[in-house]
């Protein structure tokens, strides 16, 4: 019998980082040709969004605000890296992936996908959802 998916509900969220070095420390951890998509995305991710919190978890990268929660998380992949729009359910235009509860993804697979206006209008979105709190 199949293991069932547990959402974030079961789950303790990340304790916000004093600093950015953890994030930096994940970047340079990934495989090298995933590195410029997560440094691209961090870039993106930092830029569009003033005020965020950051937070390694799970080996993982969180990004937040403090009065709206974890909103993106960025999961890198052997092929590719996934941007998880913690409350992406509620956006006006949804990414495509993503079947539990709030979540929504997308997959990026080049520094070019990155620059892609459906994602920098989901980042913007992201800064006004509220996410994992």
């Amino acid at each position: 019998m199949p293991k069932a998916i547990k959402g974030n509900a079961a789950r303790k969220p990340p304790e916000p980082a004093p600093s950015h070095s953890d994030i930096d420390d994940w970047l340079r951890s990934q495989m090298p040709h995933l590195q410029p998509i997560v440094e691209r995305l961090d870039e993106t991710i930092r830029a569009a969004i003033p005020g965020l919190h950051f937070a390694v978890k799970w080996k993982r990268p969180y990004y937040g605000l403090p009065e709206l929660g974890w909103i993106i998380e960025v999961a890198a992949y052997d092929v590719s890296v996934n941007v998880v729009f913690l409350g992406g359910a509620d956006f006006d235009d949804p990414p495509p992936l993503g079947t539990t509860d709030r979540t929504r993804y997308v997959k990026v697979t080049t520094v070019e996908g990155v620059q892609r206006p459906e994602l920098r209008r989901w980042i913007g979105e992201a800064s006004r959802t509220l996410g994992w709190r």
